[in-house]
């Protein structure tokens, strides 16, 4: 944009632009100054050509096609024998926290077992069963109380009588 001259009483003025409009026009002069620089000197032109490809055939390579067909193969082979590795691997490990969980269930059952064993002793301690018969007021049997059916005869003891018939029976 040129500057206009305007020429009163002699004296030369220019018309009094507003600060935002020099900083318009000085943004232009250098975005089409980096325009430049970017281009060269020479413009750039570009043409559009439509190309029609509908009509071309794919001719079918046999070596390439092999070649897929083997790469294809390989992978497979290999992501099978990968699969095969990583099941083996996490099974040991699930079997690994298996044995764990199991030791630790021994573990376990055997404390149990052992205070099971205490308590039994200590329910079985002949002091206490018969402390706790002379709080309930029992007292030891006299002489001739017990009866036991397996023994053999007290010879000191109380003999029950018996009956034997005359006359065996048939």
């Amino acid at each position: 944009m040129a500057t206009q001259v305007i020429a009163s009483n002699g004296i030369l003025t220019a018309p009094r632009r507003s600060a935002e409009a020099i900083a318009a026009e000085r943004n232009l002069s250098l975005f089409a100054q980096q325009q430049r620089a970017r281009r060269g000197p020479t413009p750039e032109v570009f043409f559009v050509k439509r190309f029609d490809n509908s009509r071309l055939v794919k001719a079918a390579d046999p070596q390439r096609v092999r070649e897929m067909r083997t790469f294809a193969c390989v992978m497979a082979i290999l992501f099978a024998l990968v699969m095969v590795y990583g099941w083996q691997h996490f099974s040991s490990i699930e079997y690994g926290y298996r044995v764990e969980s199991e030791k630790q269930q021994v573990t376990q059952l055997e404390e149990q077992n052992r205070q099971l064993r205490l308590t039994e002793a200590e329910l079985a301690d002949p002091a206490r069963i018969d402390r706790m018969a002379h709080e309930m007021g029992l007292a030891a049997p006299l002489p001739g109380q017990v009866v036991r059916p397996d023994a053999s005869l007290d010879q000191n003891g109380p003999v029950m009588a018996k009956m034997t018939p005359a006359v065996p029976l048939r």
